[in-house]
C-alpha cells in the first residue's frame, strides 16, 4: 500500500539542511506534491545553499531549531500538522565523535528521545484516519553493526556492536525508536544505510576531502594502509529508497540500504585521482595520486562494512541505480563546478568555530 505517493501530505524532515536530508527534500519537491517542512538547527555541516532551487516554493517551509528543544519542536508540529516524519537530524562524523563525543550524545540520543516523545503526544491528538496513516521513518547507519571480516555482509538481524562514539549514539537512537514502537505503538520504520556520497556533501568526509585536497595540491592523508572497505551508496539512490520505505515499508521493521559497491579507501583515492587527472589536464599536481600519504590509523577503525539489501529488494523492489564509477564521476565534476558552495567551509563560514575551520578538510580519511 502506498500511503503518501498520490496524496498531498505534509512531510516533516529533520536535518533537512544536511547532505542526505537536502537530497531527500530536493527529491520530494521534484517528484511529489508533498508539502515539506525542513527542521534543522544549522550546525556546521548544515547549509541552506543546498536548497536554493526550492527555497521559494510555496510547498516548502524551513524551521530553524534544535530537535532537543521540546517546546520549540512541539510548536512546529502544532503549526504544520505533519502526516509523516523522516528523521535524519544527527551528528555523523566519526573522527569528530572520537575527539568530542558529547554533541553526538546530545543530538543523536537526546534529540531522538525528544522527537519520539513529541511525535507520541502529537499522534495522540490526531483524528482516527490521520492517526492510522501517520508514519515515522528513522534513518540510521550500518556502523551500528560493528566491523566485518573479509567475507559476509550486514543483515537486519545482525546484533549491534558499535565501535565508535558516533556508532554507539546511532545504535542508542535505533533502540529508542524500536522501544517506542513496541511500548507505545509508535508507527516507526528504521533504515540502516551504507556510506553515502554525492554532490553537496560537507567537505570533511572521504570523497570531498580527496577531491578538494587533490585539486589544491595538498596531501591526501590515508589512514593505515588504506585497506578499510566501505559499501558506497549514491545519495540520490538512498533518498529514493527512503521515500519508498515511508510509503510502503512495514511498520516495526528495519531495512538495510546499500549500494553494492565495496571499495577500499585506497581504491577510492586512486579513482578520484584518475578522474581529476582527466578533468584537470593542465593541473600542476598531475598525477594526483602522488599526493597520497599514509598516516597512523584512527582508534577503533572498523575494517569492513558491507550491506545485504535483499530484504528491501524483495519487499519493495528497490535497487540502486547508480554505479560507483558513474556516481563518482558525477560527484567529482560537481565539486569542480561548484566552488561557491564548498569554499565558505574552507575559508571560514560564520557557523564554524576556530577549531572546526582549522580541521576542515585536513584530517586523514
Amino acid at each position: 500500500m502506498s500511503l503518501f505517493a498520490t496524496a498531498q501530505p505534509t512531510i516533516l524532515v529533520t536535518g533537512g539542511a544536511g547532505f542526505i536530508g537536502s537530497a531527500l527534500i530536493r527529491l520530494l519537491m521534484a517528484t511529489t506534491q508533498a508539502r515539506v517542512v525542513n527542521v534543522d538547527k544549522l550546525s556546521y555541516a548544515g547549509s541552506l545553499q543546498s536548497l536554493t532551487t526550492i527555497a521559494d516554493d510555496p510547498r516548502y517551509r524551513f524551521e530553524r531549531l534544535d530537535i532537543a528543544d521540546a517546546p520549540a519542536l512541539a510548536a512546529v508540529f502544532h503549526r504544520h500538522r505533519p502526516d509523516a516524519v523522516m528523521h535524519l537530524a544527527a551528528e555523523t562524523h566519526v573522527d569528530r565523535s572520537i575527539g568530542a563525543p558529547r554533541p553526538f550524545i546530545e543530538s543523536n540520543i537526546v534529540g531522538t528521545f525528544v522527537l519520539l516523545e513529541t511525535v507520541r503526544t502529537y499522534r495522540d491528538s490526531l483524528d482516527a484516519a490521520t492517526r492510522a496513516r501517520f508514519r515515522l521513518l528513522h534513518v540510521s547507519t550500518d556502523e551500528v553493526y560493528g566491523s566485518l571480516g573479509a567475507t559476509g555482509s550486514f543483515r537486519e538481524d545482525r546484533p549491534y556492536r558499535p565501535n565508535s562514539p558516533y556508532a554507539a549514539s546511532k545504535a542508542a537512537a535505533d533502540h529508542l525508536v524500536r522501544a517506542w514502537h513496541h511500548t507505545y505503538g509508535l508507527p516507526a520504520i528504521i533504515s540502516n544505510c551504507s556510506n553515502n556520497y554525492g554532490p553537496y556533501q560537507y567537505p570533511e568526509k572521504l570523497i570531498p576531502v580527496l577531491i578538494l585536497n587533490a585539486r589544491a595540491g595538498r596531501p591526501l592523508p590515508i589512514y593505515g594502509a588504506g585497506a578499510n572497505v566501505r559499501d558506497w551508496l549514491y545519495v540520490d539512490d538512498h533518498v529514493a529508497a527512503l521515500w519508498q520505505l515511508l510509503n510502503a515499508g512495514e511498520v516495526g521493521e528495519t531495512y538495510n540500504i546499500g549500494g553494492g559497491c565495496e571499495r577500499t579507501t585506497l581504491q577510492v583515492a586512486h579513482c578520484v585521482c584518475s578522474l581529476l587527472d582527466r578533468l584537470l589536464p593542465t593541473s600542476p599536481h598531475r598525477p594526483h595520486a602522488q599526493l597520497i600519504r599514509f598516516v597512523a590509523d584512527r582508534p577503533g577503525h572498523d575494517l569492513r562494512y558491507a550491506i545485504d539489501a535483499s530484504k528491501l529488494a524483495t519487499s519493495l523492489g528497490w535497487q540502486p541505480q547508480t554505479s560507483f564509477e558513474r556516481g563518482l564521476a558525477q560527484t567529482v565534476a560537481w565539486y569542480l563546478a561548484n566552488e561557491d558552495w564548498w569554499q565558505p567551509c574552507l575559508t571560514g563560514d560564520d557557523r564554524l568555530n576556530a577549531d572546526e575551520k582549522r580541521d576542515c578538510g585536513d584530517h586523514a580519511v
